[in-house]
């Protein structure tokens, strides 16, 4: 009898967790419909022609080679420089990345290794920065730029090197504080042997500390890489929205603007400046979770 009500009790247990199992699975599918949603109609939209879409704009295409001919369309189109954006847009990315994980990669160090007060203020600081909204600072950083290249003398506001630095400015706070929950767990020990064996102070960085942070480079590289190729609101406010260097948030914008009705090729550029990111997500996801585990770990 008790062995009966035990063998019930563990049936009734296992139902129990495999209806749980079932629910969270539903649940997951809703919002993986919800999440991809947004992309899929882009995607079907962006085969079609505009009387295609006026009739069925969540269908799928009839003909999906018309993708192609919408893509060829865009790159030709002579109101807007999609590929010269496009190229824009993989420069800023590729520099802004590379600036933001060198100087954020040694501050975190220094602030890591320096145990002072205010090695410990400089750190709070940074962490509070994180949660200052963008549209508080946004006109004064605009005006801080412009004052900067007044003052040296050369142009900064419209330019690679402006736009840069503001998303130095900007992404450091948050890469600071990855870094650093990462070298928190970096032995000590490592570097007084460097040390030992004559290896320099920018030598101890290069050679020891930084091949570590490989997995937090790539998480950096990434949150901030996403970021900064959707990015529309601070390419506008450094570049503006007519000057000679343009991002691909900027670019459809403007063919937006010139293609009101043309909804095919809207939706076309739209698709292509989501592209590039979305494979690099999908392939890089895993350093993604590997870097924010052994940092909070750490």
């Amino acid at each position: 009898m008790a062995d009966s009500l035990h063998l019930d009790a563990v049936g009734s247990k296992n139902s129990n967790a495999r209806w749980k199992r079932v629910l969270l699975e539903v649940v997951a599918i809703i919002l993986l419909l919800l999440v991809l949603t947004p992309f899929i109609v882009v995607l079907f939209n962006a085969g079609k022609t505009y009387d295609q879409i006026t009739l069925s704009p969540v269908a799928p295409p009839s003909d999906w080679s018309m993708v192609l001919t919408n893509i060829k369309a865009v790159f030709n189109d002579p109101t807007t420089d999609f590929l010269g954006a496009f190229l824009d847009s993989l420069t800023i990315t590729a520099i802004s990345l590379s600036v933001i994980i060198f100087f954020s990669s040694m501050a975190a160090w220094v602030l890591v290794r320096n145990k002072s007060k205010f090695s410990k203020f400089s750190f709070m600081l940074f962490v509070a920065a994180m949660v200052v909204p963008f549209q508080v600072v946004m006109y004064p950083m605009v005006y801080f730029l412009k004052g900067i290249g007044d003052t040296l003398g050369i142009p900064v506001l419209g330019t690679y090197h402006g736009i840069v630095f503001a998303y130095l400015g900007f992404g450091c706070s948050l890469s600071i504080f990855i870094f650093h929950g990462f070298i928190k767990g970096v032995p000590l020990a490592l570097e007084e042997s460097a040390f030992i064996d004559g290896c320099s102070q920018p030598g101890v960085f290069f050679k020891i500390i930084f091949p570590l942070l490989m997995p937090t480079v790539m998480t950096v590289a990434i949150l901030n890489g996403i970021w900064i190729w959707n990015d529309y609101l601070l390419p506008l406010l450094v570049l503006g929205g007519n000057g000679q260097v343009q991002t691909i948030p900027l670019a459809v914008t403007a063919f937006a603007g010139a293609y009101v009705k043309q909804w095919n090729l809207i939706m076309t550029a739209a698709l292509m400046a989501m592209v590039p990111i979305v494979i690099l997500f999908l392939f890089a996801q895993k350093y993604i979770i590997k870097g924010m585990v052994e940092g909070a770990i750490k």
